[in-house]
């Protein structure tokens, strides 16, 4: 079910880590779970990418990842594309990985965030 021709990006796959420090709220770091997954990488097409949140206009990039199937991989982690050999686009996963055929591959969707306008 998945063609190992079209898993043409290698990924790093991490999950968060919380500060366990009184005032560490917010602050927690990512940890690597797989690095350099092959994975299939396919921006959606553009439709109103960009909404208003809390004040500040966001654009977000959603896209579709396929990679062989993991039984570790959840929403509450984040893809980094690493297909260049330098850490490249931050992905956060935001639906729940779906199963393709019988354990033979993962699909979910993924968005990246960057500010909207003028960055000068």
């Amino acid at each position: 079910m998945i063609d190992a021709r079209r898993l043409d990006r290698r990924v790093r796959i991490e999950r968060p880590v919380p500060d366990p420090s009184l005032t560490g709220a917010g602050s927690g770091s990512w940890v690597t779970v797989a690095d350099r997954v092959p994975a299939s990488v396919m921006d959606m097409l553009p439709s109103r990418g960009e909404r208003p949140a809390e004040g500040m206009t966001v654009a977000t990039r959603p896209a579709r990842v396929r990679m062989r199937f993991r039984s570790d991989v959840t929403s509450a982690m984040r893809l980094v594309d690493v297909t260049w050999g330098v850490d490249g686009r931050v992905m956060q996963i935001i639906t729940v990985p779906a199963e393709l055929g019988r354990r033979e591959g993962l699909e979910f969707m993924v968005e990246d965030y960057s500010p909207a306008g003028n960055r000068a």
